[in-house]
């Protein structure tokens, strides 16, 4: 039985219907303090994150000089410092990365501050209302990536709207050694503990690409169905002149696409069409909507919504996601 098929799916229901608290500690934190520390981060990625303002946020990929993928990313923009949330695996990647040429920069430092905060993903419907419990409406975030810093029982927390995924709730974070004491009181105001395998069910369902498996230096931002992190008239910065040609061209050679599955399937299995190859699984796992994939699908091949394909032995039909987007390119 794979981990994923061990899932309850009641705590898949509550994800939605209710406010299921979901431990994120694993995530990256990195700390960039320093006003130039923004513009830098502007200039190695792909987001224009220099129209943020403190308290504001964005999604955005560090890429190599070719645009392949290193992480997505989310970035917390405060008055004197940027807060940066990396995937799991790809933190040291990062700091490697970035530290490369933030020598150059003065007035800026960064640090990995991972293992002295912990992280806390706040999921579902009832999510906001919970909070206001324990923190008063004035106190909570009301739009895309907003954060600030309340204080709910006396524990200071950053706190942000959004989960990283497509449904309704926040994430939380401050430092470690206040990590229990915020947990005993969420799970008191009513939220439900959830099962550490459930991240990946819900990121299935919503589209969500993972490190070492969509985001690779193999795939680019454009293919990977990350749009809304691109900045395509922002300026230069790493991997830019790749992608302005992609679009410029028409050259998106393979798209990022949802697979629902008749059967279980797994990574690395070819997408066929009537026999033919169009493209490669990625992701798969079972959720409370089934068996879900996520695969790249070559675009020669014309994917769209419905269209029935195999993967291996197991008949699917694509689907769109709702993390992704896709615009046109005409």
């Amino acid at each position: 039985m794979s981990l994923l098929s061990a899932v309850p799916t009641e705590s898949q229901a509550t994800a939605q219907t209710g406010s299921l608290l979901l431990d994120r500690s694993g995530w990256g934190r990195l700390r960039m303090r320093g006003s130039p520390g923004l513009d830098y981060l502007h200039n190695q990625s792909t987001q224009n994150l220099k129209v943020l303002q403190p308290g504001q946020g964005a999604d955005t990929v560090f890429v190599t000089p070719t645009a392949g993928i290193l992480d997505l990313a989310t970035v917390y923009v405060g008055e004197e410092d940027c807060w940066i949330w990396t995937s799991p695996q790809r933190r040291s990647l990062l700091m490697q990365s970035l530290r490369r040429m933030l020598p150059l920069v003065r007035g800026a430092e960064l640090k990995d501050e991972t293992d002295q905060t912990f992280g806390f993903g706040l999921l579902g419907s009832q999510s906001q209302a919970l909070l206001e419990k324990v923190v008063g409406s004035e106190g909570i975030p009301t739009g895309p990536y907003e954060h600030r810093t309340v204080e709910i029982q006396g524990i200071p927390v950053h706190l942000a709207w959004g989960t990283g995924l497509a449904q309704a709730g926040f994430t939380l974070w401050g430092t470690i050694d206040r990590k229990a004491a915020l947990e005993e009181c969420l799970l008191q105001a009513g939220a439900k503990l959830a099962a550490p395998e459930l991240w990946e069910a819900l990121r299935l369902e919503a589209g969500r690409p993972a490190a070492d498996q969509e985001l690779t230096p193999d795939y680019n931002p454009l293919e990977a169905g990350l749009w809304q992190a691109v900045s395509l008239g922002k300026g230069c910065y790493v991997g830019q002149e790749v992608l302005a040609k992609q679009v410029t061209y028409k050259r998106i050679r393979q798209t990022l696409w949802g697979i629902s599955l008749q059967g279980e399937a797994h990574p690395g299995t070819e997408i066929l069409r009537q026999g033919e190859k169009i493209g490669l699984l990625t992701s798969a796992g079972l959720t409370s909507q089934g068996y879900l994939g996520l695969g790249y699908v070559r675009t020669k091949f014309n994917p769209a919504e419905g269209l029935e394909v195999e993967v291996g032995s197991v008949p699917g039909v694509l689907t769109r996601m709702p993390f992704l987007s896709f615009p046109p390119i005409v």
